[in-house]
């Protein structure tokens, strides 16, 4: 969703910086990222106190975070460059569309709300249904689950190296979006397209050659 669906990870980061000031924590903000980007909020606060949380406060705290980067990021609000428009495309082609994000249940539905899709889609996972995060593919699989669909035959769209590495785990293949992270971190033999969005794939006939490559 972050930074696949929605053009958020530059906001997601001014909150952590945000969040880290108010509670005084000294924070390389790179390497946070690095080590959170697709992970649950409850393993994020782990990986930024440096301690085991308990769930009640580790949700307390990453509602906090989260309300700072909805503050920030609704007067901006925007979805990476052409997403809608290829998803109702993909639809019409008749494939199932999914969503499996880390983000929680309050994430989820400001993002739905704004973005409107329509069709929306068939099976939403999110990162606050007790499912490991991202490398771990729980996520993905689950979603996958929930559509019908076998994993071989999905195609996982990502941002973040854990998110391509999730997918490869989950046996899926998976398209590079290149919003935050250069082609070669987002590399691997199942990666199947790198683009910098979906304007890319949709005057590349990404869906036409799919559909040839698999008839």
């Amino acid at each position: 969703m972050d930074g696949t669906m929605i053009d958020s990870m530059p906001w997601h980061a001014r909150a952590w910086t945000e969040f880290a000031r108010r509670h005084a924590i000294d924070m390389d903000l790179a390497d946070l990222m690095r080590r959170t980007t697709g992970r649950t909020g409850a393993e994020c606060m782990n990986e930024l106190f440096q301690r085991d949380i308990d769930s009640a406060e580790a949700w307390a705290l990453i509602t906090e975070k989260e309300s700072i980067y909805r503050e920030l990021f609704t007067p901006v609000f925007a979805e990476v460059a052409g997403f809608k428009a290829f998803a109702r495309l993909a639809a019409a082609q008749g494939l199932k569309v999914g969503v499996g994000t880390a983000g929680d249940r309050h994430n989820i539905a400001f993002v739905m709300a704004r973005l409107g899709m329509q069709p929306a889609p068939l099976a939403v996972v999110g990162g606050d249904e007790g499912l490991p995060g991202k490398p771990e593919p729980a996520i993905f699989l689950e979603a996958a689950r929930r559509m019908g669909i076998p994993a071989a035959a999905c195609i996982v769209f990502e941002d973040a190296p854990f998110g391509i590495e999730a997918a490869r785990r989950a046996g899926m293949r998976a398209v590079a979006l290149c919003t935050s992270h250069s082609p070669e971190e987002l590399s691997g033999p199942h990666v199947i397209a790198q683009v910098r969005d979906y304007h890319e794939l949709m005057n590349n006939n990404f869906l036409g050659k799919l559909y040839a490559a698999n008839a």
